[in-house]
């Protein structure tokens, strides 16, 4: 059996760069957060064959004095901890003292060096961790480091480099990371002799523009909150511009770019009721926070981080980025054109099975009251809440808007495709005034930009789920009595279900009993819902509770349940609706939060600008 010895200086830093410098990029990553460190103000990267042939970064910090500049190649020596409690409240970028040790046992390092202290710059060089005597270099101040065939002497890990263009591409990455971060500093960034990058300073919010490109500029929500020491801020996209990947979002704490598990859950979450389950939500954010509650030791590469405070700071982040996106409503933000758009399959989600809507705004009770007063809503007697849907006679000529006002005679089966009036000066509503249906399931309607095509049922379902959400946090839903109770047969586990959870129920607006072995009757529903199918909907409800029980239906489940019930009371497809009817949807989407996306996190709505159209006609052209 072999003896145990140390191993080799050389070796030792062989194995590290394996865990540092995984790629050309890992490189990089480090010498940039060396000039940020060494407070440089301008920073200038040039690469060669994807940063394999060439890594060359150029500072204007404050330099490495020459006594230092040797060490400075050295295994764990640094300036930046002296101390266990510097550990743990580190606020640089780097502490480890591996990054350079690393590199240059794996290539040829040159390092470039003037001190404020000194009258000229010195140079040193390594090959393969063979340090050469320090010798005087001209240079104005700052730093220079260049890197070059990085892994010419370990082939068993250049084997696994990728192309020039991919690791340039990774390389690319890094630095939008530092630029991001560093907005008030200048960067530049150079392949294979080709500026790609020239960056100066300018606000967080430019920067972020600049980085992810002008589409973000028209599509994102400005996030700025937290109490003493933890702050939130940066930007992140509006639901209806998601993207197929995560190659756009972007998390810092204290300037480091992390990528952690339980922020990633958190902001997942916030976006889960309005985004698709297959898009992603390009943002940048920024966490600030005492450094002595975030653990940064965890990785030698330091992407990984560990939270003190880790539930606590799950529910932060939710919270503040689930309010930034509860102010969204629609007509707040412009979808792009349709043919610039993603395209969604919306076919299984356009049905449902009712045709009432909801009533929110006082005009749209004036106009519902009317609309469902003499349709055969025989099997709703009474309200057992003050706040339930009242039916009555409502005078004639009822005013709704500006240009569209409620005869009280007119039919149900009236002419869907109208004429609109022009829209006024000052148009209060973004969303315009509805002019037509298009095949029962879209809203057609004119606005000061153009054209607005509404999807009515994802539009209405998102309006009463966000109305269930609000009854439901305020104890429970309004209750509405059922004339004749709706009878069903009923499994033995739905029958025990019914039994065991009438509280459960109650705070949901049902009331359910059991009459048989196999037998419930629905004696009540939700107010909300009107002629919902109520055996149907019960039947659902009846399951979720039954696979998931009533503690975790009142919890994590809660809203999954809410956007089962909103699924059923959202207008059906193929119902013909008067064009007072889809102004007041519209009405209620301009006021309603989330509204931009359906239940589901497809879009209600998009916008066709004038313009879109004169150019589909080749107007002026």
């Amino acid at each position: 059996m072999p003896h145990i010895r140390t191993l080799p200086d050389l070796l030792v830093s062989q194995i590290a760069a394996g865990e540092v410098v995984e790629r050309p990029a890992s490189a990089l990553k480090e010498l940039l957060e060396n000039s940020i460190d060494a407070g440089a103000h301008d920073i200038s990267v040039q690469l060669a064959d994807g940063g394999i042939r060439q890594i060359r970064v150029s500072d204007d910090g404050h330099g490495i004095d020459r006594p230092d500049l040797a060490l400075a190649l050295e295994r764990h020596a640094t300036s930046k901890i002296a101390s266990i409690e510097d550990l743990e409240s580190v606020s640089s970028l780097g502490f480890r003292g591996e990054a350079l040790a690393s590199i240059a046992a794996v290539s040829h390092l040159t390092l470039i060096s003037r001190h404020e202290n000194n009258d000229h710059g010195w140079k040193i060089e390594s090959i393969a961790g063979r340090l050469s005597e320090p010798e005087p270099a001209a240079l104005e101040r700052g730093s220079i480091v260049d890197v070059n065939n990085l892994y010419f002497n370990t082939p068993a890990r250049r084997k696994f480099l990728r192309t020039p263009a991919t690791e340039f591409g990774h390389c690319e990455e890094a630095f939008k990371r530092i630029a991001l971060t560093r907005p008030d500093i200048s960067l530049s960034l150079a392949h294979n002799g080709r500026v790609k990058h020239r960056l100066r300073p300018v606000s967080t919010t430019e920067r972020i523009h600049e980085i992810l490109g002008d589409a973000l500029r028209e599509a994102s929500i400005e996030v700025d909150t937290g109490p003493g020491q933890l702050r939130l801020r940066g930007l992140i996209a509006q639901p209806a511009y998601s993207r197929a990947t995560r190659a756009s979002q972007y998390v810092f704490v204290n300037g480091r770019f992390v990528r952690d598990r339980i922020i990633t859950h958190a902001l997942r979450e916030a976006y889960h009721d309005i985004l698709h389950h297959d898009r992603h939500a390009p943002y940048v954010l920024f966490l600030d926070m005492d450094p002595r509650l975030v653990d940064v030791n965890v990785h030698p590469s330091k992407i990984e981080v560990r939270f003190r405070e880790s539930r606590g700071l799950h529910q932060f982040v939710f919270h503040a980025i689930e309010k930034a996106l509860s102010a969204t409503t629609a007509g707040s933000q412009v979808p792009r054109a349709l043919s610039t758009m993603p395209s969604y399959n919306q076919a299984a989600s356009l049905r449902a099975d009712q045709t009432r809507l909801p009533l929110r705004s006082e005009q749209s009770r004036q106009f519902y009251s009317v609309l469902f007063g003499n349709q055969g809503s025989g099997n709703v007697s009474e309200s057992a809440h003050s706040d339930s849907v009242q039916y009555g006679t409502l005078k004639a000529d009822v005013p709704l808007s500006n240009t569209v006002r409620v005869d009280a005679m007119q039919s149900n089966n009236a002419p869907t495709a109208t004429a609109s009036a022009s829209l006024p000066e000052g148009e209060d509503h973004p969303l315009g005034f509805a002019i037509a249906q298009l095949a029962g399931i879209y809203i057609l309607a004119q606005n000061q930009a153009g054209l607005v095509v509404v999807d009515m049922h994802a539009a209405h379902e998102r309006i009463v789920y966000e109305s269930l959400k609000t009854a439901m946090d305020s104890d429970r839903i309004p209750t509405q009595k059922l004339l004749i109770p709706a009878t069903t047969s009923a499994s033995e586990l739905e029958v025990a279900t019914v039994e065991e959870n009438n509280e459960l129920f109650a705070s949901l607006g049902f009331e359910l009993a059991v009459i048989g072995p196999n037998a419930i009757a629905i004696r009540a529903v939700p107010s909300m819902l009107g002629e919902v199918d109520a055996a149907r909907l019960a039947h659902d409800v009846l399951r979720e509770i039954a696979e998931f029980g009533a503690g975790r239906m009142l919890t994590e489940r809660r809203n999954e349940m809410l956007s089962t019930i909103a699924c059923h009371a959202a207008v059906r497809a193929n119902r013909k609706l008067t064009t007072e009817e889809m102004s007041a949807l519209l009405r209620d989407m301009e006021v309603t939060e989330r509204s931009g996306q359906c239940n589901h996190g497809r879009p209600t709505w998009f916008q066709v600008t004038l313009k879109d159209l004169d150019n589909m006609f080749m107007r002026g052209q």
